[in-house]
């Protein structure tokens, strides 16, 4: 199947009132146990690729391309996105390879400056069709650049919409980056009035401090793009541990790397799933 445009997929998770899954690949087996969990569900998914992450496999067009085949052989709707790129000139690149969708993050800016740097990315990604994700209010736990108790205001993230262009809105709502517990309260009357303010889906950082049910209550509040990474790689070194425990004498990468592999494939469906539920009526 073809990459699926993440524009469609957002479109029709609005429309279902579910929620999108948004999961970061770190390299190739998680990208193969996403997709796994895409196809197993029968629900869409969208692979990121971080910065970070771009940084780590020493430039971006080795991950990027092992990324966009294993996406491309899916059965699966799934869609190639650049997460969290605080270089303008990396999010060209990403729109250039054929991704689906870049979040430039220029959080950390002041907000005219914000404004600017996106509505180049912005511009570059219209003529290809690719769709902008950005961030107004910082989110915990990136970098320590975070203020407790930020959050994202209603009216100015309007403002920055209008002037951006921005086709995805990641808000500050109380969740935090890279949490191993999931204690993170969300703010779901700040969701509701930033669904009510703002034009383009909610995209929602740093889910994996946030627990099941609050999850599925933010999405009925308003999130949309729903971002797990933390989460799932705690899954993937659990199981590996778990096997190297149980097989002391084991030398053959892969066969441990299939453990995390089938770990995270499995969680993933489940978030799937969960993030489906919340289209579903409650009472019904």
């Amino acid at each position: 199947m073809t990459l699926a445009p993440t524009r469609r997929l957002l479109d029709e998770a609005v429309a279902a009132r579910r929620g999108l899954g948004a999961f970061n690949v770190l390299h190739l087996e998680t990208a193969e146990a996403l997709v796994a969990a895409a196809e197993q569900t029968g629900l869409p998914v969208v692979l990121q690729l971080s910065e970070n992450c771009v940084k780590f496999h020493g430039g971006l067009t080795p991950i990027a391309s092992a990324t966009l085949a294993v996406a491309e052989a899916s059965s699966a709707q799934v869609a190639v996105h650049l997460d969290h790129a605080e270089d303008a000139d990396l999010a060209i690149r990403a729109i250039d390879l054929g991704f689906g969708s870049v979040m430039y993050d220029g959080a950390t800016l002041a907000f005219d400056q914000n404004v600017a740097t996106t509505r180049r990315v912005v511009a570059h990604a219209a003529a290809a069709g690719v769709l902008v994700e950005a961030e107004l209010g910082e989110i915990g736990g990136k970098d320590g650049a975070h203020a407790p108790g930020v959050r994202t205001d209603p009216d100015e993230a309007a403002r920055f919409v209008d002037e951006t262009g921005v086709g995805a809105l990641a808000v500050a709502v109380g969740s935090s980056h890279a949490m191993t517990e999931r204690v993170a309260s969300i703010d779901l009357g700040l969701i509701g009035r930033l669904r009510d303010a703002v034009p383009v889906p909610l995209v929602l950082h740093g889910s994996s401090g946030v627990a099941d049910d609050l999850l599925v209550a933010g999405i009925r509040a308003g999130l949309v793009k729903v971002n797990v990474s933390t989460h799932l790689n705690a899954r993937f070194t659990d199981a590996i541990r778990a096997y190297l425990a149980a097989n002391p004498a084991a030398v053959d990468s892969r066969k441990y790397l299939a453990a995390g592999r089938t770990a995270v494939a499995s969680e993933a469906a489940r978030l799937l799933e969960l993030f489906g539920s919340a289209g579903k009526d409650p009472n019904g």
